[in-house]
C-alpha cells in the first residue's frame, strides 16, 4: 500500500514510521475540527462527532463532562457573538494533541 502511494520501496520500519505520521496528522486534523466546531457555535455537534463515552475537562473554569463543555461554549457564544479563532500551531505526540490558538 505505501509502496504504491509513495512510489518507492520502504522498509518495515519506514512503513511503521509512515503509519505513525499519518495517524498523528489525522489526530491533529480531528483536534482542530473539534475545537473549531465547538468554538464556532456547534458544541453539540463537536461532542457528537468527536467525543466517545466521556469528556474530561482540564480547564478548572469549565464543568467536567459533555454537558459542561456544551454549556461553556454556548455561554461563550452568547457573551462573545463576534468571536474568531486562529490556529497558530498544532503539536501531536502519541495520543496527545495540543493546540495553540489566538482567540478574539
Amino acid at each position: 500500500m505505501f509502496n504504491h502511494l509513495y512510489n518507492f520501496k520502504v522498509s518495515k520500519v519506514q512503513k511503521i514510521d509512515i503509519f505513525i505520521i499519518m495517524n498523528l496528522k489525522k489526530h491533529k486534523e480531528h483536534a482542530i475540527a473539534f475545537y473549531r466546531t465547538s468554538y464556532l457555535v456547534q458544541p453539540e455537534l463537536a461532542i457528537e462527532k468527536y467525543v466517545d463515552k466521556e469528556y474530561i475537562q482540564h480547564n478548572p473554569e469549565v464543568a467536567n463532562g459533555k454537558l459542561g463543555f456544551i454549556d461553556y461554549f454556548n455561554r461563550m457564544q452568547e457573551e462573545y457573538p463576534y468571536k474568531s479563532i486562529e490556529f497558530v500551531r498544532c503539536i501531536a505526540e502519541e495520543n496527545l494533541v495540543a493546540l495553540h490558538t489566538h482567540q478574539t
